[in-house]
Parts: structure tokens; C-alpha cells; sequence
């Protein structure tokens, strides 16, 4: 990564470490985010000096080590919140599972966590941990409590870990950290400042009787990660979502609904004012013709239930759209291009995300997805990706369209002469 033109050029990093076998992979990140010209100052706790020395970060930093509160020799104080007030980004690689509960419950024990309490700046972890502990419910709410008050997590990475067991877990790569805090202050992410877009995501509930619904497996992660990046570039989003158990990404307005039909009224309301519309729910197709009173009790025989369809509210928004953006899902078992391309054309689509369950990594609840974008003009397949990676990747191409858009727009509106000259 060359410092010329890098979004890091110039840019306070202040480098976090915390206590894990993971801290070796620090060093190769100071070096990465030095040689892209950034300015690096770095914060390790104590257990972090008995994974990689003070002296190490020092020489490749070229700042003094923080370490603690004040210095013993001479009494001096290392202010966590002139820290705070120097840094442009505030990235903790390694973040360990001990130190993730720390900050989202606010515990203040030692000066890396007073700073990130006291930092005014974008804030950043990279986890690294076993895989059960990666896994355990406490580090899931505390990284999605983290999420939800704006830190942005650099998704781990499956792989061997240090227990010699295999999973998720591992720290991403120096090189994948670099790259995130790059984009994470590259000031062209605010691209989509003043634009109004809608998301929907999650499932539908269609009620068979008070206690009883049809619905699927959608957890809603890949609409919400889509919801939060188009904030994170300065939309205003509205996010209609179906029910999960997910955060409210920061920034995002959102609205809840349970029904296909209320999703319907939600959707094509915002979609008035909006200047594009994401469609990532899974909206029921069919719903219960009659809605019983109280539970249906078991017989000795079948029973039969009767559907109706549902409306179709990605068409209705495809009807209205005019020169509006329009991005669409589909997820698909078998002949999943020719479905696709069929309903881009059916609903105007400007493209259409294509994910199939044959894929591995693909689909519902997980954190992963393998993507193809089709369009008029041909496909893009992408490869494994996190689902926060492919939502930056959809509002690249969200970007590009409202580029070229307002480029023919003014093309066409340009005087007479202007045109000719």
C-alpha cells in the first residue's frame, strides 16, 4: 500500500493492543499503516507486553510505547484523553474477548480502555479468540452492542487457531485490517450524502391463528449490513425490517412490521420520498385467505389451508421507480441465473443480487455470502465475502448508478450550445 494517494496519508492511527497470541500479527500492521503514511501511536495493555514487546512497536512505530496511566520514573501522565482527541481512528488488534466485554459494559481498568471511552474518533476491533468463545452468546451481544453505538467490527477470519482446533476465531490479516481503517477514513465514503434510500429487510410473518405463521429462515443480516453501510456514506436510510433479533445499525432509521402486507404499506409509503430502493426481505409470497380467532385444535384428518398471494412490492416499487435506483435479491435452489434475469426484467430492476443455497457460505443466518450481481450488461460473480464486505460492495455499485445518473441528467438538461460545443 503506496502513501500517495492512500486514505491513511497523514492520518492519526492509534493502535490498540490487546493480550493475544494474535499480537505478532500487530507488528506487520504497524508497518502496513506506516508505510501508507499514517502517523502511529500505540496503546498496549499489560498482558499485551507478554505477547509482543513494547520495544518491537516502538522501533516500528517510531513513538513511544503506552503502556500505563503514568510513568513510574518520573511521574509524568499519559492523558487518555488528549489520546483520544490526536487520533483519527482508534483500531484495537488484537481485541480479545475480555477486552470487547470491557468496552461494552464501560469498565475503565486501564489506560487503553479509559481512552476508548474518552475518543471522540471512529472506533474499530479486530477479534481474535477460540472458536467457543468467538461463539458464546456474551461475545455475541457484546460485539453487537458494540455495533449498535457505531464501532465497527473487522469481521474474524476461519482458520486454525492457537488451541490447534479449526473455526472462527482467528484475526483477519494485517493486510484486510489496513484496507478497512483505509475505507473506513477515505472521505469519498460519504459519496451518498443527501440521498434518501430504503432498505427492507428479514422475514415476514403471515399468521395461520393466534399462536401459529408461515415464515423462513431470513435472520435479516445481510439487509442490515447493507442498511448500515449506505448510512455509514452519509444516506439518509430507512430501514424496514421484518422480525429479527438484530441491532438497529447507527444512523438508520428503522421501522418494524410483522406482515407481508404491512411491509407492503411501509415500503411504498417511505419510497415516495426516496431516491432508491434496496429489496433484501424475505417477504412471504402467500399468506392464510383467513386468519382464525383462536388456535386451530388437531383433528383426525388433513386439514387444508388456503393461500392467497400476497402483493408484490418490489413490482410496485419497480413501477413507480422512474430514473429512482432499484436493487433487488434473489435466492435461488435451482436455475438461479435464468430466475434472476427473469426478475430483473419482470420487476426493473437496475440489478439484482443473486445468492444460491448450493453455494457453501451462502444464504441464511450466517455471516458469510457468495454473491453473483447481474445486470443488462452482463455478471459479476463475487467470491466468499462477509456480509458486511458485500454490502459495501452493493453500494459501490449503488454509487456508480447514481453517478452515471446524474451525469445524463445534466447531460440532458445541459443548454443547447453547451452540447454542441
Amino acid at each position: 500500500m503506496a502513501s500517495g494517494n492512500s486514505p491513511l496519508a497523514g492520518r492519526h492511527i492509534l493502535l490498540g493492543i490487546t493480550g493475544s497470541i494474535a499480537a505478532y500479527k500487530a507488528a506487520m500492521l504497524c508497518r502496513l499503516l506506516k508505510t501508507a503514511g499514517a502517523d502511529v501511536r500505540v496503546v498496549m495493555t499489560p498482558l499485551a507486553k507478554q505477547f509482543i514487546t513494547p520495544l518491537t512497536m516502538a522501533t516500528l512505530s517510531k513513538n513511544p510505547i503506552l503502556v500505563e496511566f503514568f510513568d513510574p520514573e518520573n511521574g509524568a501522565w499519559n492523558s487518555h484523553v488528549a489520546l483520544g482527541e490526536w487520533a483519527d481512528c482508534l483500531l484495537i488488534a488484537p481485541a480479545t474477548a475480555n477486552t470487547l466485554a470491557k468496552m461494552a459494559t464501560g469498565v475503565a481498568d486501564n489506560l487503553l480502555l479509559t481512552t476508548y471511552l474518552s475518543a471522540r474518533c471512529p472506533v474499530a476491533v479486530a477479534p481474535a479468540m477460540d472458536l467457543d468463545m468467538y461463539a458464546h452468546a456474551a461475545t455475541q451481544q457484546n460485539l453487537r452492542t458494540l455495533a449498535a453505538r457505531g464501532v465497527r467490527i473487522i469481521e474474524p477470519a476461519e482458520g486454525e487457531l492457537a488451541s490447534g482446533l479449526t473455526g472462527k476465531g482467528r484475526m483477519a490479516e494485517p493486510e484486510t485490517i489496513a484496507a478497512f481503517v483505509g475505507g473506513l477514513l477515505d472521505e469519498k465514503k460519504k459519496t451518498l450524502e443527501g440521498k434518501r434510500l430504503i432498505v427492507t429487510a428479514g422475514a415476514t410473518i403471515e399468521a395461520i391463528d393466534p399462536v401459529r405463521f408461515i415464515s423462513n429462515h431470513s435472520s435479516g443480516k445481510m439487509g442490515y449490513a447493507i442498511a448500515g453501510e449506505l448510512a455509514a456514506r452519509g444516506a439518509a436510510v430507512t430501514l424496514v425490517s421484518g422480525r429479527t433479533a438484530l441491532e438497529t445499525p447507527v444512523g438508520v432509521e428503522r421501522v418494524d412490521v410483522l406482515s407481508a402486507a404491512e411491509m407492503y404499506e411501509a415500503s411504498t409509503a417511505a419510497f415516495d420520498g426516496a431516491d432508491g430502493a434496496v429489496m433484501c426481505a424475505a417477504v412471504a409470497d402467500y399468506t392464510p385467505a383467513e386468519v382464525a380467532e383462536r388456535k386451530l385444535k388437531k383433528g383426525d384428518g388433513e386439514m387444508t389451508l388456503t393461500l392467497r398471494r400476497t402483493r408484490d412490492i418490489a413490482a410496485e416499487l419497480g413501477a413507480r421507480k422512474g430514473k429512482r435506483v432499484l436493487v433487488g435479491f434473489a435466492l435461488e435452489t435451482h436455475d438461479e441465473e435464468a430466475h434472476a434475469e427473469a426478475k430483473l426484467e419482470r420487476k426493473h430492476f437496475d440489478f439484482i443480487v443473486l445468492n444460491s443455497l448450493r453455494d457453501a457460505g451462502a444464504g441464511f443466518r450466517g455471516d458469510t455470502n457468495k454473491v453473483t450481481f447481474i445486470d443488462r450488461t452482463g455478471r459479476e460473480e463475487l467470491p466468499l465475502l462477509s456480509k458486511r464486505e458485500v454490502a459495501a460492495r452493493i453500494a459501490d455499485r449503488i454509487e456508480q448508478i447514481m453517478e452515471r445518473s446524474g451525469e445524463k441528467h445534466d447531460a440532458d438538461t445541459a443548454p443547447a450550445q453547451s452540447r454542441k460545443s
